[in-house]
């Protein structure tokens, strides 16, 4: 595609003067294999009809190497038809990918669940789609930093430690051991029971703001030593279910460890980009087209935006779409203060996640546990697939494959029968299609690689090579965008091309055997590569 690109574009130049970026597009197969609209995009320039100057263009472009038949279509468009040589070259060239991030370092923040509370679905979610976008990035020749940040400190910890208290006082050995035994009242329990008890006594908010207090003070050794077996223990479950989903983050950044950063940033700034209202200090968004939020309370301490002042570097966040506008104020105060910093960080935002159950909350809390979901897919699994051998890594990839083929933005509705089935677009499905390759492979006495070329393809070759081709415009298309869906809803795409080529051509003792075999390598080869991009395992056997 690049070379074909680089031909429009110096011919451009040659026929009209005219500087253009010229754009491809995969037309039906019927038409062609790329499509461009360069005649329009010349159109005021060589003041001519876009006819006019695609009979040019393509007279200019006649010879060039790997172009079978150039055509008009429509007011102005052209396709290429390419031969099937080139069309073949690019199929078994398909997996080495262009690295326009090559030298970069690039810092991808996700995931972020509170300890003293349940790492919950939505958090797995953000997951599942930070380690996606990450893995892209990767392709194209960055280095990512995964990072994590994690609220440590705030009433939701007060919350949890007012209700443990209740229990245990501040006996951290007697809380730890109920803890470990008691799986219907894991950590999300007792803050479940502190929040209900927050917004119901007058008496018990007063306690658990106190107690807010103390946590920021340091000023009592049994409540932080509760806190420490807390905080490690939440720790220790998500790391838990992220080694479940093999992701592991360079480094866990604390509100704690920001807060006293976040607060010095605001204080050093009131007056000149915050300003102090009802004893607390504000941004006014309003002068951004936003809306004012308060960055220290009128007790002085820091909340989430103040915090994430602190913690402010060149990134990519991502998380749940409702903290869109929050960050939109957070980073229009950054802006104002840092805005270097401000314009080399990206927030993403994801839609909803709900189950096609209905069922969202588990353990008489108000969240469903990411933990839940994975042993709910896992029991799915082990229903429907009693003998496989790769059983958890099919429920790994039923999960993150039904979260990341969804577009970013878009709502989910999670269903786990169509995420483990065998029939439909899933992670399982696309697990077989690589595991059938590598069977056709084994069987083979093996594929000749030593000259991975073909001067001529039927059919249903070609559409095969066709589609694998494909691949590095698609990795580079959810580059640019940050959009895994591509990779995702590709892959199914082409495993479903080989299914109709496989139902169609003889593959093993066919007189077509070694260029076909060769087609199945490369086949397989994408496979395996825009699954390990999505962090997903391509198992030899499902």
């Amino acid at each position: 595609m690049q070379e074909l690109a680089q031909a429009i574009k110096v011919a451009a130049k040659k026929l009209f003067d005219a500087g253009i970026e010229p754009e491809l597009t995969r037309p039906d197969e019927r038409f062609g294999d790329y499509a461009t609209n360069a005649a329009l995009q010349l159109a005021k320039q060589a003041a001519k009809t876009p006819n006019e100057i695609a009979q040019q263009l393509i007279g200019q472009l006649q010879n060039t190497p790997g172009i079978q038949e150039i055509s008009i279509a429509g007011p102005g468009f052209i396709n290429f038809k390419l031969t099937d040589e080139a069309l073949a070259k690019a199929a078994f060239a398909a997996t080495e990918l262009s690295k326009p991030n090559a030298g970069q370092e690039i810092l991808v923040e996700f995931g972020d669940p509170n300890p003293f509370k349940e790492m919950h679905v939505g958090h797995l979610y953000t997951s599942i789609l930070g380690d996606g976008i990450s893995g892209l990035l990767e392709a194209s020749g960055a280095t990512v930093q995964r990072l994590s940040y994690h609220g440590d400190i705030g009433l939701h910890v007060a919350k949890w430690l007012w209700a443990v208290n209740q229990q245990f006082g501040w006996d951290t050995e007697a809380a730890s051991k109920a803890l470990h035994e008691q799986s219907d009242k894991g950590i999300g329990h007792y803050y479940s029971l502190g929040a209900k008890a927050y917004e119901e006594d007058e008496q018990t908010k007063a306690e658990i703001d106190a107690i807010n207090n103390q946590v920021y003070a340091h000023n009592d050794a049994g409540l932080d030593r509760m806190y420490e077996l807390g905080r490690n223990l939440s720790f220790d479950k998500f790391d838990k279910i992220l080694d479940l989903l093999s992701i592991s983050y360079q480094k866990r950044y604390l509100e704690s460890q920001s807060a006293q950063k976040g607060t010095e940033v605001v204080k050093q700034n009131v007056g000149k980009v915050f300003n102090e209202s009802q004893g607390a200090v504000v941004y006014e968004g309003e002068k951004a087209g936003l809306h004012t939020r308060v960055f220290l309370t009128s007790r002085g301490l820091p909340t989430y935006e103040a915090k994430d002042l602190g913690l402010a570097e060149h990134s990519i966040i991502i998380t749940a779409h409702e903290q869109a506008e929050y960050f939109k104020v957070m980073l229009a105060a950054l802006a104002e203060i840092d805005k270097p910093t401000a314009d080399k960080t990206t927030h993403l935002a994801h839609g909803f996640l709900s189950l096609s159950s209905g069922k969202m909350s588990s353990r008489g809390g108000n969240v469903y546990a990411a933990i839940d979901l994975l042993l709910e897919v896992k029991d799915a699994v082990h229903n429907q697939y009693p003998d496989s051998p790769v059983k958890k890594d099919t429920t790994i990839a039923a999960v993150k494959y039904a979260f990341l083929k969804h577009r970013l933005g878009s709502d989910i509705v999670f269903d786990v029968q169509e995420s483990i089935s065998l029939e439909g677009n899933s992670g399982p499905y696309l697990q077989y299609a690589h595991a059938r390759a590598q069977s056709i492979l084994s069987k083979a006495q093996g594929v000749d690689s030593r000259q991975q070329t073909a001067d001529s393809l039927d059919a249903n070759e070609r559409s095969l090579a066709r589609k694998i081709g494909e691949y590095p415009e698609i990795i580079q298309k959810a580059v640019s965008e940050l959009m895994p869906h591509h990779v995702a809803n590709y892959l199914y795409e082409l495993a479903q091309e080989f299914n109709r080529f496989y139902e169609k051509s003889r593959i093993i003792g066919d007189e077509r055997e070694a260029q076909r075999l060769q087609l199945v390598q490369a086949y397989q080869q994408v496979l395996q590569s825009g699954l390990g991009i999505l962090n997903i395992a391509a198992p030899e056997r499902i």
